[in-house]
């Protein structure tokens, strides 16, 4: 098992980059490719995916974001590619709070994950990932309905619950943030 990686970045290729170790080339998939420059000197937490009709690296720039990797990938229907690429477009803490403030509305707008993918990960991941801050799990239901109940239409709703992740607020809170954001 390959733990880590340390080298220069040769080359990105699409959402992988090319780390040379020692004249190595090894190809990396990474979930923010952006982060990476070519030259630049990296040190790649990496899991190595083995399936029997491919073999891939998967690189993460912290131990966080492979241990959230690592939790996502255990949850029924997802593979490694859905989680790095949900992985892609927000911050491990992010996904964390989310999980444990039960918004599954922020789960859902991340790339790859639907309602169905977003409530599982809250079914099977809920009180095992540390670290994000303990919010009420039905706070975001109760700010849906009430939107709804003042006639905002469910994926006006769900569109801006998912741009809301503040899991100590009370419903109080995130009901008022959600409708300016409605408002605008």
């Amino acid at each position: 098992m390959i733990y880590s990686l340390r080298g220069k970045v040769f080359a990105k290729d699409g959402d992988t980059v090319i780390v040379d170790v020692h004249d190595v080339g090894y190809q990396v998939l990474v979930s923010h490719i952006n982060d990476y420059e070519e030259g630049q000197e990296v040190l790649l937490y990496t899991y190595n995916v083995v399936r029997e009709d491919e073999q891939y690296l998967v690189g993460f720039s912290s131990l966080d974001e492979k241990s959230v990797f690592l939790s996502l990938i255990k949850v029924k229907g997802l593979g490694p590619k859905s989680a790095i690429g949900a992985l892609s477009s927000t911050t491990p803490q992010e996904v964390v709070n989310a999980i444990a403030s039960n918004n599954v509305a922020y789960l859902k707008k991340l790339p790859g994950i639907g309602a169905k993918a977003a409530a599982q990960i809250i079914l099977d991941l809920k009180g095992q990932l540390t670290g994000g801050e303990k919010g009420d799990p039905t706070v975001y239901d109760e700010v849906y309905e009430a939107l709804k109940g003042l006639g905002f239409k469910g994926a006006a709703i769900d569109r801006v619950l998912a741009t809301i992740n503040e899991p100590g607020a009370s419903a109080e809170e995130i009901l008022r943030l959600a409708l300016n954001k409605l408002r605008k």
